[in-house]
């Protein structure tokens, strides 16, 4: 892995280039409050983005609190949600996700990883989005995009997405963790993708590992300024 001051100048490089945090952003689902993120991030698992939309809109247009979701039924949720698949195993997992939700925290989404990961349903990835773009913390949220960004260029070393946002939580310099999920997201989505990566391109080219593992000669050219 990269050492801390390779850290962090990755994360200097692409404060510089990519645009972070964005006016308004409400996080990748999209919703206004945590328990309908939350409830999302629970749709959204083996879910292209547009069918976990479109079985959120379903959903929230019969329920939006825990009560009023298990008035529902299962049967219920899982007609309403089967454009996102598993809604069989999903509808089972929102249910119990609300009953806990109301017995141990009178149906309010609690502040905290520890207490939100308690809830069935919410692994770190969830209780990180919520964490970030509900409750305003400075925490990145690791996603398909950032795991493989980050272990690409060395700034974790890890084979799950949990694992990788334990590292990055670890390794990432105080004034990264606003931004580092909107930066890394948007490096892996324009520069660093799972195919053709265009290393050419990349303001971090002469730090990361897999460029340097792939013997690729030349200078990149990046706009970046150092």
């Amino acid at each position: 892995m990269l050492d801390d001051a390779q850290v962090e100048e990755v994360y200097r490089r692409l404060a510089r280039e990519m645009p972070g945090r964005t006016p308004g952003a409400k996080g990748p689902k999209g919703q206004p409050d945590a328990f309908r993120s939350c409830i999302s991030c629970m749709l959204s698992a083996q879910s292209l983005d547009r069918n976990t939309a479109a079985a959120a809109r379903n959903l929230f247009a019969l329920a939006r609190t825990p009560t009023a979701m298990l008035a529902l039924g299962e049967g219920q949720i899982a007609a309403a949600i089967k454009p996102c698949g598993l809604y069989n195993t999903k509808a089972r997992n929102i249910r119990a996700f609300c009953s806990a939700l109301l017995a141990r925290h009178g149906g309010k989404v609690p502040e905290t990883r520890e207490a939100l990961m308690a809830l069935p349903g919410i692994g770190r990835k969830c209780a990180d989005i919520v964490l970030s773009f509900t409750f305003g913390e400075d925490v990145i949220a690791v996603d398909t995009h950032v795991h493989r960004v980050c272990n690409r260029i060395g700034l974790t070393d890890a084979k799950t997405a949990d694992r990788t946002a334990a590292q990055l939580e670890r390794r990432s310099p105080a004034w990264a963790l606003r931004d580092g999920h909107f930066w890394l997201i948007q490096f892996g989505k324009r520069i660093c993708r799972a195919r053709a990566p265009k290393c050419d391109l990349c303001p971090v080219a002469e730090l990361c590992e897999f460029l340097a593992a792939s013997g690729v000669e030349g200078q990149p050219s990046f706009s970046g300024r150092r």
